[in-house]
This record gives C-alpha cells, structure tokens and sequence, in this order.
C-alpha cells in the first residue's frame, strides 16, 4: 500500500538545475511527496550546444532533453504551460493557459531573456537569443529572408559577452555556407558585433579577447566597443554620441533580464529583477521557496548567468528540496570561484581559460564536444 502524499513540490522551468532534480528523484523519489514540472515546452534546450545548432553541427535531437521521459521515472505530473505569476500567501502557481497549481514547495528555473525592455523600440526591432526555445524558429525565419535577398544583408548583434561572440561567429559561418549554396554571393554578407562596455569579452582574460578579436577580424566581422545602444527602430541601431548603423537584421544578446512577471510575485529581488537566495537556494524570507539557474541572484556572492552553475546547483538543489519536504536542515550550495570557461568558434575550433591560463585550437573544441555530449547522455532515458 502506498504511503499518501502529504508535500506536493512544484519545479517551474526546465532549465538545467530542474532536469537535474528530475533526475535524482527519478533515482530515489522523495518519500511522502508528489512531484509536478510546468514548463512551456517538453523539449528543454542544452544553452552549451546552442551555437553548435545553428551552426549546423548539432541536430535538434542531439541539443535537446526531452522531459516527458525525465519526468515519468521521477513520477512527475508534467504540465505543458507557462506560469505567469505565483501566489505565495495560497501557495499557487498561476498559469498562462490553465488553472493554478498548488504547492507546499515551489523551485523556479525558468532562465533569462535578452533585456530589452530598457532600450526604447528594441523589444519590437531586435530578435532577442533567449529564451532559445523562441530563437530557433526565429533564426530559421532570419535565414529565409536572408536566402530571399540573396545573400545581401548586414547582421548585428548587439551585446559583446561570451553568448554574442561565440553565437555570433556560427551565425557567419551558418549563413555564408547557405548562401554559398543557394548561388549567391557570400561576400555580401556583412556582421557586426556591437559591444556597450570598452572591450568584447569584458569579464574575460585579455589573452582569452586578443584571441577573439583576431579570430573576428579573420573573419571579416566588424566590432564597435563603447557603443551602448540608445534606441531601436526597424533596420537601425541609434547611439546616444556616435551615428547611427544600419542593419537589416538586429539580434540582441545584451544584459540578461528576468522574466516581468516575478515583479508581483512579493518574491525578494535584486535591482534586476532576479529572485535573491541565501546559500541554500532558498529564495531570501521564505522557507518554502526555492530558486537556481538563470532567475537566481545568489546573495552570498554575485554568479555570473552561465549555465555552467545552474548544472552544478542542480544536485545541491534536489537534495535541499528533498530535506525541506522532510523538514530536515538544509546544506549550501558551494559554487566554484573559477569556472572552465569554453568559446567556439562556429567550427571545430575553440578558446578555453580558466584560472586565467587560455587554451585554442581543435583539441578544445573536442573537449567541450565531449563536455556536451556527456551532458546529454545522463539524461537520455
């Protein structure tokens, strides 16, 4: 006879951290508990192989954790629907498309998109990266109207970290490639990066940014730096002390921001928006929320929004849920201070640093394929 189900945990997102949860209680379920995963989409994409996808290296199959088979074993209710806001004092979860779901506790890891929404026509103008589920399709529709004027277009993307560079770079190689073989003229493509701080890479080593500024200009890719954007409007970037720069297509990769509706939520947030959480990944003032990935801002020590952490926080964070629901004490998440840091190239070619050494070449990129493939494996079911 089964024991009843007295804590009903809810994951909102599937983002790497939640995968991870859904994962381990798939191994070992919490005793007592029921499990539910809302998530807009069953298919959650891996952000490490996403370059690799448009590039053309990577299928969509290969780049994708299906989280109907995760959340079988982990005997999980899996509801394809967004949330759009939470009511804490009820403990619910509201929904876009459905009726609320309940919860004793609730773990969000719902990601990041592109802020747009302080640039006045950027929303409207630009193609934001994320959420990637959203961008692909929009690639896909970029690529077909850079086929229908043959090949002649010019590319920005506006924000010069890691995701802008290396997307940036399998985006020219993905497109020069196509309209070669469409029979047109490749050499009409034009891309420009656009970089509001001093440097591309401003976090990075500067051997890690002399190599990739040697690998754009190799590639014809044009950067302008100290270039923050003031407004947007259909094929024009504007700039409050430079002129403006055209573009027929403007893709935005700039500041990460979190997700509008956690504003009503009485969750505690950063300046940014992001859900604060004390070491534990509890979110700051409640003993029943939790958060990781992307929409975290971890109080302890800002993190950077890589993805890199979400998948270390990912076991942290399905221990303290299991241990909440059990009313046992929680453990801290112990993020490491100098993470591997790996960039392709849009080709079998990559720039790695970590600890401040910087690496290149092929025998990298086949390190980080390796990294992705091993990734994905453990969530093959």
């Amino acid at each position: 006879m089964s024991k009843p189900v007295t804590k009903r945990i809810v994951l909102v997102g599937a983002g790497h951290a939640h995968v991870e949860v859904l994962r381990r209680f798939g191994r070992e379920p919490p005793p007592g508990a029921s499990l539910t995963l809302i998530t807009p989409a069953r298919l959650a994409p891996y952000s490490g192989m996403l370059p690799g996808v448009i590039a053309g290296r990577h299928g969509i199959d290969e780049s994708h954790i299906d989280t109907v088979p995760l959340a079988r074993l982990a005997g999980a209710e899996i509801i394809e629907d967004a949330a759009d806001g939470i009511d804490l004092e009820a403990g619910r979860v509201l929904r876009r498309d459905g009726p609320p779901v309940p919860f004793d506790f609730l773990s969000l890891d719902v990601g990041s998109t592109p802020n747009t929404g302080d640039v006045p026509g950027a929303a409207e103008a630009a193609i934001p990266v994320k959420p990637i589920a959203a961008f692909l399709p929009r690639f896909e529709a970029l690529l077909g109207r850079v086929l229908a004027r043959r090949g002649e277009a010019r590319i920005a993307m506006v924000g010069a970290g890691a995701g802008g560079v290396e997307l940036l770079l399998a985006i020219e190689r993905r497109l020069r490639r196509e309209v070669e073989a469409a029979g047109h003229d490749a050499t009409r493509l034009g891309f420009i990066l656009v970089s509001g701080a001093p440097t591309i890479l401003p976090s990075f080593p500067e051997a890690l940014r002399r190599r990739f500024e040697t690998v754009l200009a190799r590639r014809g890719i044009s950067v302008l730096v100290d270039a923050p954007v003031a407004s947007v409007e259909p094929g024009r970037l504007h700039f409050a002390d430079r002129p403006s720069l055209a573009a027929d297509e403007i893709l935005w990769a700039a500041q990460a921001a979190a997700p509008a509706w956690l504003r009503e939520t009485g969750l505690a947030l950063d300046a940014d928006g992001f859900v604060r959480t004390d070491a534990c990944l509890r979110a700051l003032g409640r003993e029943n929320v939790f958060a990781a990935g992307d929409v975290a801002a971890f109080a302890p020590r800002p993190l950077p929004k890589a993805g890199v952490y979400a998948v270390r926080a990912g076991p942290v964070l399905a221990r303290n849920l299991r241990r909440a629901a059990a009313g046992e004490s929680l453990r801290p998440f112990e993020p490491q201070h100098e993470a591997l840091y790996i960039i392709t190239t849009g080709d079998a070619h990559a720039v790695g640093a970590r600890n401040g050494l910087v690496a290149e070449g092929t025998w990298v990129y086949r390190v980080k394929d390796w990294i992705d493939r091993r990734f994905m494996r453990r969530y093959a079911v």
